[in-house]
C-alpha cells in the first residue's frame, strides 16, 4: 500500500487530499514538528535525507517534493483524471501553475515568516533595535510589495475561470493550495482578491478535502 509520510501542519496535507480525490487507498506514517523550531523530527531523514514532507512510498519508489508527487500520482492513478489533455492550452496553463506555486509563490512567503519571526526572536539588548529595524525595513520595502505583487496575479489569473487550469478542478489547484491557504492566514486573501476567496470556498467544500483533514490532523494554516 502507498505510504505517506505526513508532518503536520506541513505540505503534505495536499498529498493526502489528492489521494482522496483520486481514491487511492493508502497509510500515514506521522510525524511531529518541534514546538519550539517547528522544524520537521530528526526521523523523517530516515525516508529522505533532506528530512522534509511529503515523501511517498509507492511501488519501491521513494519520491519528494510537492509537485513531483503531483505529476506522479496523477499519471499513475488518474486514468485521465485531474489533469488536462496533453497537448491543450489548459494542460500548458496546468503545467505552470503546477510549479509556480513552489518556484515562485511560496519564496516571499517564507521570507515574511523568516523576518516575522526575527522581530520578535531573542538576542543581545545591544542588538535587538538594529536587527529588528532591518527586518521590518526588509518586509515594508521588499516583501511586502513582491507578496502583493504576487497574489494580485493569482487574483487575475481566476478572471476567466473557476480553477487554474481553466474550466476543471485539476491537480494544479491541489498544489496551489498551500501557498494560497498560507497567504490567507496571513491576511493576503480578502474582500479585495474575491476570486481566491472564493476559490478557497470551493476546495473547502470539497468531500475529498474534508476527508483528508480529518485523515490528516491538525493543520493550523486554516487557523
Amino acid at each position: 500500500m502507498l505510504v505517506v509520510h505526513h508532518l503536520n501542519n506541513s505540505r503534505s496535507q495536499r498529498v493526502l487530499w489528492l489521494l482522496e480525490e483520486l481514491g487511492v487507498p493508502y497509510r500515514i506514517e506521522r510525524y511531529k514538528r518541534d514546538p519550539q523550531t517547528m522544524l520537521a523530527p530528526p526521523e523523517l531523514r530516515h525516508v529522505h535525507p533532506l528530512g522534509l514532507s511529503p515523501v511517498i512510498e509507492d511501488a519501491g519508489v521513494t519520491l519528494a517534493e510537492s509537485g513531483a508527487i503531483v505529476e506522479y500520482l496523477i499519471e499513475r492513478y488518474g486514468d485521465g483524471r485531474l489533469a488536462p489533455p496533453r497537448g491543450s492550452a489548459e494542460r500548458l496553463r496546468y503545467t505552470y501553475w503546477l510549479h509556480y506555486a513552489e518556484g515562485s509563490a511560496m519564496p516571499p512567503l517564507l521570507l515574511s515568516l523568516v523576518f516575522r519571526r526575527l522581530q520578535t526572536a531573542p538576542m543581545p539588548f545591544f542588538v535587538r533595535p538594529f536587527a529588528r529595524g532591518i527586518a521590518h525595513k526588509v518586509r515594508d520595502t521588499f516583501i511586502a510589495p513582491r507578496l502583493k505583487l504576487h497574489f494580485d496575479f493569482m487574483e487575475s489569473a481566476l478572471a476567466d475561470a473557476d480553477w487554474f487550469a481553466g474550466a476543471a478542478f485539476s491537480g494544479a489547484d491541489v498544489q496551489m493550495s498551500f501557498p494560497l491557504e498560507a497567504g490567507h492566514a496571513r491576511g493576503m486573501i480578502d474582500a479585495s482578491r474575491p476570486r481566491l476567496a472564493a476559490w478557497l470556498a470551493r476546495i473547502h467544500a470539497r468531500p475529498a478535502y474534508q476527508r483528508a483533514l480529518e485523515q490528516g490532523g491538525e493543520y493550523a494554516l486554516l487557523a
